[in-house]
């Protein structure tokens, strides 16, 4: 199968994008995406993640075309696909469900669109048999759904929108019915195949791990707004917002105040310290704000020199020790790496708390 050829000025495009539906009860609306903008570059991986009711989905659905927008634009090389309908659009979508046809072969699932297309019998059986090879599914193309483990019915239903070389390829929470080995698995073959091919990729996921593995970039949505979009590293390590931080990976927040500008940074007091940090944002002295501190980047040691707190779980999870600790009234998360070689502490133990002054991002209070 070859690889799909983008050209640099391919891009899908969806410009002030509103969907709103009937409230329960039938009085006013619900915007489940509201005023959403994006940019998708060609061969590019885009996320959308966030919680359910988010409208990472109905936001997948519009592009898909099995939504129509209550407002806005959406662009595919510049050209207007807004009323569209899907089988006009020249993308292929990966379902949660597989919704593979069981009364079907494989090899026959897969050809299913490619008939559609009125390809002929040579043509067919070429393409299939090139993406049965590149998935890793040779010698299964007369088996049925039935006969079929869950990670290769998943590889049928990836090989199924492959094979017609869309534009545009859609996830929607494809992994979601895989147990927790075979979501890894796939993940890591999901991001190889579009390493290789190149096809402009849009998956909606509630799963950060799997966000951040297989991103170029990550939209990050609550209540149909994007609340900020990134690549991986900036949506980790420098979240927008309280709510991009807390749900992105593990985040302890501390109330922090600001005590003098210093040139382009500030001086900031952090559970009785004292850091120089990038200023962020507009502050004063004397301002409260919130440092988050990710769990990864606190340690636990016996020094008497240190804040000192009192370990109230201790829970080993082999490539991991989590600890939550007491401080004064409020309780943080610890996470030390590869435990091995290293003595875990006991709970109702007193230890030292550090971190470096490059662990704390600033928050608005």
């Amino acid at each position: 199968m070859a690889a799909t050829q983008s050209n640099a000025a391919d891009s899908l495009r969806l410009e002030s994008i509103s969907k709103a539906f009937p409230a329960r009860g039938g009085e006013g609306e619900v915007r489940a995406v509201d005023t959403v903008n994006l940019n998708i570059l060609p061969g590019e991986f885009l996320t959308l993640l966030g919680p359910s009711g988010c409208g990472k989905t109905t936001t997948l659905r519009l592009i898909a075309g099995f939504e129509t927008p209550s407002s806005g634009r959406i662009l595919l090389d510049g050209k207007d696909i807004t009323n569209q309908p899907p089988n006009k659009r020249d993308m292929a979508m990966v379902f949660q469900s597989y919704a593979l046809f069981p009364h079907m072969t494989v090899f026959d699932n897969i050809a299913y669109g490619l008939h559609l297309r009125r390809l002929s019998r040579s043509e067919i059986r070429t393409k299939v048999v090139e993406t049965l090879e590149l998935m890793g599914l040779k010698g299964l193309g007369d088996r049925r759904p039935n006969e079929l483990s869950g990670g290769q019915q998943q590889r049928v239903a990836l090989a199924r929108s492959l094979v017609m070389e869309p534009r545009v390829l859609l996830f929607d929470e494809p992994l979601s019915n895989l147990d927790a080995k075979l979501r890894v698995q796939m993940r890591s073959e999901i991001h190889r195949l579009q390493r290789r091919l190149r096809i402009t990729s849009i998956y909606v996921t509630h799963d950060q791990i799997e966000a951040m593995a297989l991103s170029d970039r990550i939209v990050v949505m609550n209540k149909g707004k994007i609340e900020q979009m990134g690549t991986p590293g900036e949506i980790y390590h420098t979240p927008a917002t309280r709510f991009v931080a807390d749900f992105i990976g593990r985040a302890n927040f501390v109330d922090a105040t600001v005590i003098e500008e210093s040139g382009s940074n500030l001086v900031v007091e952090v559970l009785g310290r004292r850091f120089t940090v990038p200023a962020k944002f507009s502050y004063s002295p004397g301002m409260s704000v919130v440092a988050m501190l990710r769990s990864e980047s606190l340690t636990l040691r016996q020094d008497e020199s240190l804040l000192q707190v009192v370990i109230d779980q201790a829970m080993f999870l082999g490539s991991e020790v989590e600890y939550v600790v007491n401080v004064g009234t409020k309780q943080i998360v610890v996470v030390e790496q590869d435990p091995r070689g290293i003595s875990v502490f006991d709970e109702g133990q007193q230890v030292g708390l550090d971190f470096a002054q490059e662990a704390i991002h600033l928050l608005p209070a």
